[in-house]
């Protein structure tokens, strides 16, 4: 059977059982998908394996997915993304728990409050993220935390690049107003 030009059609073909069309599927967003799973997660063999995991699941979830919801390029990325946010969990728990007598004691001109401060800006900042619509989140995570183009998202998700600029726009003057000095610092 030949393959399915449109991504929607193809992921109807996935859910009939058509494996050519998860054949071409994979070939236009398996390599976007790896790169976004190496930035993640910094290992080649972790990306692969999340890149296989993928596809595996788009196949599995195929007669699921709704064209309402998301691109297939977006879904495929979202799946992507779960599966990396998965394997950095488990990397966490595999970490052995350091106690304070693991620690090596600072340097006395090392020792700031500038280390605690960083970190509590960072879980601000974490917390901000997670309360921007998801459009606007995914793009700034992309573009900010994974180093990807406006046009590199703009492909991943299917939409033109000026509209992931509008998304990255947006949803920094949000963070801005969330972040503003003042509103919850002592």
């Amino acid at each position: 059977m030949k393959a399915p030009v449109d991504d929607a059609d193809a992921v109807r073909a996935i859910a009939r059982g058509d494996d050519a069309a998860l054949g071409a599927l994979y070939d236009r967003y398996g390599r976007p998908c790896y790169a976004f799973a190496l930035r993640m997660l910094g290992s080649e063999r972790d990306a692969e394996e999340v890149v296989q995991e993928t596809f595996l699941r788009a196949w599995r979830s195929a007669a699921a997915y709704d064209p309402g919801r998301a691109t297939v390029a977006g879904w495929l990325l979202a799946i992507t993304r779960n599966l990396c946010v998965d394997e950095l969990r488990r990397r966490r728990r595999r970490l052995p728990a350091a106690t304070i007598e693991d620690a090596a004691p600072l340097a006395a001109d090392d020792r700031t409050d500038s280390a605690a401060e960083r970190a509590i800006d960072a879980e601000r900042v974490r917390a901000a993220l997670a309360s921007l619509p998801g459009e606007q989140r995914s793009a700034i995570e992309l573009v900010y935390y994974h180093g990807l183009t406006s046009s590199e998202v703009g492909r991943l998700l299917g939409v033109p690049a000026p509209t992931v600029r509008s998304r990255l726009r947006l949803g920094l003057l949000k963070l801005a107003g969330i972040l503003s000095p003042g509103d919850d610092r002592p």
